[in-house]
């Protein structure tokens, strides 16, 4: 079976030309010069792709197929990698080859549930004609702000219960650029004992293992919503080999929750304190902060008050610290798909396992808390771990930031009892219901979270207390619906936000949202399909996003049925 091996004779040098340079799109010389320029001394490391897109963007509004090629050159990365990064996020414009670029001025009118009930559709509706044609206006989901309902971004400045007039107004003045309100800054908050309990830690005051006996015996749980120990999170990730890193989420994405814009606004400094104590406690060596984009305020005064942390270290090991920036996608408030844009890609849940804990950033062990979490850091080690349990209701313990919106007459962030219902929320804290409004249904957890009845108005809000009715609590998210609006409309909304977001990794949430948000729109639902489809949805989807998506669409069915007749 050893066959004689015949050599092929070459006939001839062969015409294949040679390449001159890599395939696809060659930069042009303007495009790297104004690229170059841009990123000045800035590393060309991966993982800064996205901050590399943002300042594209925001010096030019868009990004070109030019401006791609060339930050693609410079970083020495795929032209394809560079594009599907920059075609994945809602906030980057990428405009192709014989396409015209937007208007310079975008004008954001949010479209969430609570700004849609207080006439978001008809600020969309007027804002086009009235702006003209050099500005662009756009429909955007929730963009954090649905206490001040209707919201609207005028560039990148926020306008509060929006009028049409207003926005005008704003746009005029040139308004484009949002800058924090006072707030309590470095100063002010060492001046006030911060960063004291952080010395004490380092010096060994306080011993670790105290430290960690309060955060467990407080019942701590993580308040992005997923609810996990705090406590046990520390010791589970210190037990991992290092070197080990910080994710802090500041993403929150989910409609109808802004209580952490609400704090981080006003007290930066205790979140950067009890970051800082969680960063000590585990053995952090560097800490990413990942704040949406929505957020442009707050990014200026964390830049800030991060650099005079910087400059004036309250202790000798403080960690690398890094402010990485959103791009507009929902869906990376999950945190193996936050932690996927930390890196500059696409952010995609991942499958796991392996755990963040474990195979985070980067591929080593990640601490990945959300920013409330941390911020009741430093109370709960200063006054002891039963000064936050023993607050509660109806056998319940600890407390909740309620984000409340909807048809009340105060909304905002409510600090109440962990247990506390409905009802008493509303009276308690948000002084009723708006004048000529009963209270007819609530989302206990935001977009995902459900929709129930008032008459189940007696349900404690807290972790594993709604689980038993198809809803959860998550970011303690509440939009109150009144006997104006209806189950079906929210839920509508809900399912559009849901399609819109969905990464598209995986076919159940990709197909099944678009798919249950067209048989929602119908006049008759096919009750059979939806529940098909959301068994479906459920059971395959990668992530949240598509398993918790069905969750209003089946509290529809299940609580509301006399609006489907």
């Amino acid at each position: 079976m050893n066959h004689p091996v015949i050599p092929i004779a070459v006939e001839g040098a062969s015409r294949e030309r040679k390449r001159q340079g890599p395939k696809g799109r060659r930069a042009t010389a303007q495009a790297l010069s104004e690229v170059r320029a841009l990123l000045g001394d800035a590393s060309r490391q991966r993982d800064l792709l996205i901050e590399h897109l943002h300042r594209i963007q925001d010096q030019y509004h868009h990004l070109s197929a030019d401006h791609l090629a060339a930050l693609a050159e410079e970083m020495k990365l795929p032209q394809a990698a560079v594009y599907e990064v920059a075609t994945f996020y809602h906030h980057f414009d990428v405009v192709k080859e014989g396409q015209a670029a937007p208007a310079a001025l975008t004008v954001r009118v949010c479209d969430g549930l609570s700004c849609e009930m207080a006439g978001a559709q008809d600020l969309l509706r007027r804002l086009p004609a009235l702006l003209g044609r050099e500005v662009r206006v756009i429909p955007a989901p929730c963009v954090g702000r649905c206490e001040q309902a209707p919201a609207v971004v005028v560039g990148q400045h926020p306008v509060a219960q929006a009028t049409a007039e207003q926005v005008v107004q704003t746009v005029q003045a040139g308004h484009t650029q949002h800058q924090p309100d006072p707030y309590i800054d470095m100063q002010a908050y060492a001046a006030a004992g911060g960063y004291q309990l952080l010395q004490a830690c380092v010096a060994g005051q306080r011993p670790f293992e105290d430290v960690l006996k309060t955060m467990e015996g407080s019942g701590l749980r993580g308040l992005g919503g997923a609810g996990f120990p705090a406590g046990r999170k520390w010791r589970l990730v210190r037990a991992e080999p290092g070197p080990r890193l910080m994710a802090v989420n500041i993403d929150e994405g989910e409609p109808g929750t802004f209580k952490d814009r609400h704090y981080l606004e006003r007290d930066p400094h205790r979140f950067l304190e009890g970051m800082l104590i969680a960063a000590w406690a585990v053995g952090i060596e560097r800490i990413y902060i990942y704040l949406r984009d929505e957020y442009h305020g707050c990014r200026a005064l964390l830049a800030h008050e991060i650099a005079q942390l910087q400059a004036h270290p309250p202790v000798d090991t403080l960690p690398v610290i890094e402010l990485r920036r959103g791009a507009g996608a929902y869906i990376c408030g999950e945190e193996s798909a936050m932690i996927e844009s930390i890196e500059g890609k696409r952010g995609m849940p991942r499958l796991r396992p392996p755990y963040v804990a474990q195979v985070g950033l980067f591929g080593r062990p990640t601490l990945e808390h959300n920013f409330e979490t941390l911020f009741w850091v430093r109370d709960i080690l200063d006054k002891g771990g039963q000064w936050f349990a023993s607050h509660g209701r109806h056998g319940r313990k600890g407390l909740r930031s309620f984000s409340v919106s909807g048809r009340v007459k105060n909304p905002g962030v409510k600090l109440a009892p962990a247990g506390i219902t409905i009802s008493e929320l509303i009276e308690e804290h948000c002084g009723g219901m708006l004048d000529g409004h009963r209270f007819y249904a609530y989302l206990p957890g935001g977009a995902s979270g459900g929709i129930l009845p008032a008459s189940m108005n007696d349900i404690p809000l807290d972790f594993d207390t709604l689980q038993p009715h198809g809803c959860f609590i998550g970011s303690a998210a509440v939009i109150v619906l009144s006997d104006h609006d209806t189950a079906c409309a929210a839920a509508r909304n809900m399912m559009k936000f849901f399609q819109h977001e969905s990464c598209g990794q995986c076919t159940p949430c990709r197909v099944g949202t678009a798919k249950a948000a067209a048989l929602m729109d119908q006049p008759h639902w096919d009750l059979p399909l939806l529940a098909d489809l959301s068994q479906v949805m459920r059971d395959a989807s990668i992530c949240g996003l598509g398993q918790a998506a069905p969750n209003p669409m089946d509290c529809v069915i299940k609580y509301f049925p006399h609006e489907l007749a």
